[in-house]
């Protein structure tokens, strides 16, 4: 069974994440990272609570390359997906920034 980050690397990771989402979408309140059998789930919260399932990173073991999995709320599932540069793997705010450009559209100016 996959093993899940650190916990000093699960709190990398929340303080990146949640960083990326105040510099570039304010739409977010915060981020939401969940960790279970080596996947790191992120959810956004909106100013009004609502919860937003986002994307699922996949731990490779090293803490800034993650394998990328986009939810489809269509299917209520995620599925392994390629980021723009055209890898299914990335740092983490590539990953934040590919899932809230579909479900939040573009950046704010």
């Amino acid at each position: 069974m996959p093993k899940n980050p650190p916990d000093s690397m699960q709190h990398h990771l929340r303080a990146r994440l949640n960083a990326r989402a105040k510099e570039r979408w304010p739409q977010l309140a915060r981020v939401e990272v969940r960790f279970r059998t080596g996947f790191a789930y992120v959810s956004g919260e909106l100013e009004d609570g609502e919860q937003l399932p986002l994307c699922r990173l996949r731990f490779t073991g090293l803490l800034h390359t993650w394998g990328f999995a986009l939810y489809l709320a269509s299917r209520d599932k995620y599925e392994d997906n390629f980021l723009p540069t055209g890898l299914p793997f990335g740092n983490p705010e590539d990953c934040l920034d590919c899932a809230c450009y579909l479900y939040l559209g573009d950046q704010p100016a």
